[in-house]
């Protein structure tokens, strides 16, 4: 290990990190936009759409880990990335006051966020996700995103969309596939520079690669949630937010997870692997709303309970 290779592994991943966040915001603003223009009702472009467009980080660097054969720093990145979400990043929004949040709309996604995490550390019982596994959670995921599109197209039969969409944030459709277009690429460099700087930055500390994924490469692969999240808090579109947090930890559990095992099967040791799935059931289990809000006092409760689950990981990395 000498110093030149540890600063240009660390400048890879400093620069990915500003790269990935403008990208996120130039595809989100893309996906928004196409979706004004088709229409599309707010609960599919929260939990779908934009859902996708803030997890595609993490989705690039997880296939580019695996193809890489480092599968592991795409699987700590993945629930890394979901403890972020609702720990942190949700903790943060909570700080400038409560959030409303209907149950009874995000009952079915609240379920699975919090199922998909036991299913996980069920399938990796045995230290390992295999491709069968990958293929599983593939598979439910397809489920989950059909279920979704067909409660919108209820939604949408149900509701006459008027011009609702034709907002200062409305994007004409030319432009919106550019935004999504510029994005996307944005968004896949990004990931090659943060496999390239998280392998380097775990090989110079001798911590293990999921570590190093669950924690540095989930907060910047993250970033696109957390700006999403506090603009849609402050703007008062308190569904957008949570909704895409939800959907992205849907995501990242099912698809990300799934295309990275089913790429290259993934060697997931127990002790890392429940840390990061046990603080992810806790945190969405936090969130749990009462009189269709999530009340400000919990907003220190989830910071401290991603806080505990760095502390934990770093200790269970090196142990």
């Amino acid at each position: 290990m000498t110093p030149s290779i540890a600063t240009g592994d660390l400048i890879a991943l400093l620069a990915a990190i500003p790269l990935a966040a403008l990208g996120g915001e130039a595809f989100l603003r893309g996906v928004i936009g196409v979706s004004d223009w088709l229409r599309l009702p707010k609960l599919l472009v929260a939990t779908t759409l934009a859902a996708f467009a803030t997890s595609s980080p993490e989705l690039t660097v997880s296939s580019m880990a695996a193809l890489a054969g480092k599968p592991e720093i795409g699987l700590g990145d993945a629930l890394g990335s979901n403890v972020v979400n609702i720990g942190l990043i949700l903790g943060l929004a909570l700080l400038f006051g409560p959030l409303i949040a209907n149950l009874a709309e995000i009952r079915r996604d609240f379920t699975l966020a919090l199922a998909v995490p036991v299913l996980t550390l069920l399938l990796a019982l045995d230290g390992s996700l295999s491709r069968a596994d990958g293929v599983l959670l593939l598979a439910l995921f397809i489920l989950w995103l059909t279920l979704a599109a067909r409660q919108a197209m209820r939604c949408r039969r149900a509701t006459v969309v008027a011009t609702e969409v034709a907002t200062e944030a409305s994007v004409p459709p030319a432009r919106a596939w550019l935004f999504a277009l510029v994005g996307l690429a944005s968004l896949i460099l990004a990931g090659r520079l943060f496999v390239d700087g998280a392998s380097g930055i775990a090989t110079a500390l001798g911590v293990h690669a999921y570590v190093i994924g669950a924690i540095v490469v989930a907060i910047g692969t993250s970033l696109p949630e957390l700006m999403t999240t506090l603009l849609a808090r402050l703007r008062g579109h308190h569904d957008i937010g949570l909704g895409t947090l939800l959907g992205s930890n849907l995501f990242n559990g099912l698809s990300i997870v799934g295309v990275a095992a089913f790429i290259h099967p993934i060697r997931a040791p127990f002790e890392e692997v429940a840390v990061a799935l046990g603080f992810g059931v806790l945190t969405v289990l936090m969130i749990l709303p009462r009189r269709d809000s999530i009340s400000r006092w919990r907003a220190p409760f989830l910071l401290a309970a991603y806080a505990a689950f760095v502390t934990v990981t770093l200790l269970v990395g090196h142990a």
